[in-house]
């Protein structure tokens, strides 16, 4: 977005007409501002619009610090108290080297609720040295409870861990009972309500045993407390504005949490795009937005940005149509006065082997038009309906980097650390110590087992690990280990990071070939450390809103400084790029297959098409390979299928793209555009 900068005598003389009646909105009303719903188109200056009216709010003489800010990454919240401060140096007259006003109180949802429920554990019911369990430690903990309960052994196939943990997690932020998630969404596991139902209670026990929240009871029970008359009062007492960024991405516990805290709606601002809900896979509501006006009495005010700073006309024109389809939304008709008359462009191939290859040629005739790599996107549905193209891209040498590998903390080395620095926090975290112990040479799961078991019976369990009797082979080890925790408990923060990671670099050198690489990650998280003033709001934070970089990749010196970017459209939400491809734009992929069981979710896939086709600022180009190749099909044998355009590209959609193939030449009369598919077995249409 490209905006004029502040000046003293009017800050927020960038803003549009619409920009500035949401960031002047109640501004000077006594007792706090109506509720007010900013409906933000893509690349409308969202971002902007919200720091300028935290600006706005602090010159009308509102304590920053009594500001909340609820974002979706601290990033975003970085860059929204950035942004914010930006302006209010220049309505100050300060110099750009003085401090800017913080906002101590913004953040995700997650973090500022953890770090309610910090300052406030006993009333809450928590002990005070609670830790956070990030997803796989979940998962590991639901698994123990799984095998406790001999559902492991269970002669029909019972769900496995990471689902049972996913179901859990969709009855907390749907606020829906368990019978009706299995019903919804789970189908298969409905034959075991029971036993779920035991297995959640032993999973909530056990958690509680071990003082650990996870990720989802970081909102609930902020949520509990806020149904406490007194507990409410006091934490809706501390902030006069409470403003949330993406809401449309909020589920119902979020929502919920926010009608605690604010249940006349004064004060309240929320943000987002109700085109852009695509998340209810992770339980994501876009009731919540469409609803959030009648919430109120009176109704909360709706203003919508229209200007978009992002895409040339015809690529709004093109996404206009596509949404205009929807059947439930606020109206709006994206405009920008950026120049540029290129069309989009819907490209017919062969198959997906020609789709890669045209692909290839575009992006390289694109770069040596000037347009870097880097600049450029390849955005598909699903991971693997890029795997024909990365094989072209390898063959031709062309750099790419795919978003959605493992993440840094997933990657093990990682970790073992946080493991080491979250048992030395909360010796009753059974599946932090289970790791850590198993890092001495010598120690294995049984070992590991009857070290934990002595320190759960134990009163003192710190006690018990210093008197633990280790097997034999490990004595020397374990000596050094147990040095390790003693002086740790010494070491001012952040210096216990460097200290354990120095612990940890001839383990690495032991377990993994890659120990150089591994060691840079160890001292980055040392980095990290220093950004935070304990280890508590290390480990809270961290695991709540992690680095994005992947382990290996981040690291590796050989790695090209231009590449072509690789996402799902899922992951590139946020983002955009100069130039962007969508692959497998046929009914079957796009919508998904899996996708097309409701109403509602063909909905959820015409917004996340939408979203996909806004990350572009000059250059769309939408592929449709017609022909698909299946092997090994039991019922049919080999066979060549056929494809037509996405039923999201109609005919009086289809108008507005150029057909950049012969094959495409029938778009603009409807005739490629409800091309049948032949043959295809009942919902089995997701060809690639």
């Amino acid at each position: 977005m490209t905006i004029e900068a502040p000046t003293r005598s009017d800050p927020f003389a960038m803003l549009n007409a619409e920009q500035r009646t949401a960031v002047e909105h109640g501004v000077d009303s006594r007792g706090g501002a109506p509720p007010l719903l900013v409906i933000a188109g893509a690349g409308t200056g969202k971002t902007m619009t919200l720091a300028a009216r935290l600006a706005r709010l602090a010159l009308a003489g509102v304590d920053p610090q009594r500001i909340l800010m609820l974002t979706f990454s601290r990033r975003a919240a970085q860059e929204m108290e950035r942004r914010a401060g930006r302006l209010l140096h220049a309505a100050l007259g300060l110099r750009a080297t003085q401090a800017a006003p913080v906002l101590p109180w913004a953040g995700t949802f997650h973090s500022v609720g953890a770090r309610l429920l910090r300052e406030m554990a006993a009333a809450a019911g928590l002990a005070p040295s609670f830790t956070v369990l990030d997803r796989s430690d979940a998962e590991d903990l639901m698994g123990l409870a799984r095998e406790s309960l001999g559902l492991a052994a269970s002669a029909k196939r019972f769900p496995l861990k990471g689902t049972c943990l996913a179901i859990h997690s969709r009855v907390i932020n749907a606020q829906l009972d368990l019978a009706t998630v299995l019903r919804e969404h789970y189908a298969w596991c409905a034959g075991w309500e029971d036993e779920l139902r035991r297995l959640l209670r032993a999973y909530a026990h056990e958690k509680q045993r071990q003082h650990a929240l996870d990720y989802d009871d970081l909102l609930l029970y902020w949520q509990q407390m806020m149904r406490e008359s007194a507990l409410a009062a006091a934490v809706s007492a501390r902030f006069d504005h409470v403003l949330v960024d993406e809401y449309q991405d909020t589920n119902r516990l979020q929502a919920s949490i926010l009608r605690l805290l604010r249940p006349a709606g004064r004060g309240l601002t929320v943000v987002g795009d109700d085109a852009q809900s695509i998340y209810s896979f992770r339980a994501a509501d876009v009731r919540n937005i469409l609803d959030f006006p009648t919430q109120f009495e009176p109704a909360a005010h709706v203003v919508v940005l229209t200007r978009n700073y992002r895409c040339t006309q015809a690529i709004l024109d093109a996404s206009n149509a596509v949404i205009s389809h929807s059947s439930q939304c606020y109206p709006k008709h994206l405009w920008t006065n950026k120049a540029g008359f290129e069309r989009p462009r819907l490209v017919a191939v062969a198959d997906a082997m020609e789709q890669a290859r045209r692909v290839a040629d575009d992006v390289l005739a694109q770069r040596e038009t000037g347009l870097k790599l880097r600049q450029q996107a390849v955005l598909f549905r699903a991971g693997h309906h890029s795997a024909e193209l990365e094989l072209e891209l390898t063959r031709r040498g062309i750099p790419f980097v795919k978003f959605g590998g493992l993440r840094f903390l997933e990657a093990s080395h990682v970790k073992d650390l946080l493991s080491l620095l979250r048992w030395l926090h909360n010796p009753r975290a059974r599946i932090a110590g289970f790791r850590a112990a198993q890092l001495v040479a010598g120690i294995g799961p049984a070992s590991a087992r009857r070290l934990l078991d002595a320190m759960d019976a134990a009163v003192d369990p710190r006690s018990a690990l210093l008197h633990f009797a280790a097997p034999a082979a490990a004595t020397a080890a374990w000596r050094d280990f147990v040095d390790l925790t003693q002086t740790l408990r010494c070491t001012a923060w952040p210096g216990e990071v460097a200290l354990v990671a120095s612990w940890l670099q001839p383990h690495l050198e032991r377990l993994h070939d890659d120990a150089r690489f591994r060691a840079g990650d160890l001292a980055q998280l040392a980095r990290i450390a220093g950004g935070y003033g304990s280890r508590e709001r290390f480990l809270t934070e961290l695991t709540l809103d992690p680095p994005e970089a992947t382990s290996d990749e981040a690291r590796d010196p050989q790695r090209d400084d231009d590449y072509l970017i690789l996402s799902t459209m899922h992951s590139a939400k946020g983002q955009e790029w100069q130039a962007v491809h969508l692959l497998h734009m046929v009914d079957g992929c796009m919508p998904a297959d899996l996708a097309t069981g409701s109403a509602a979710e063909i909905e959820e896939e015409r917004r996340l098409l939408y979203v996909a086709m806004t990350r572009a600022k000059r250059h769309l180009t939408l592929m449709v390979p017609l022909r698909y190749h299946l092997t090994q099909q039991p019922r049919y044998g080999d066979r060549h299928l056929y494809a037509g355009v996405t039923r999201f590209i109609p005919p009086e959609v289809a108008k507005l793209f150029d057909a950049a193939t012969p094959a495409m030449s029938c778009a603009a009369d409807g005739q490629f555009a409800q091309q049948a598919v032949i043959d295809l077995p009942e919902r089995g249409r997701n060809l690639s």
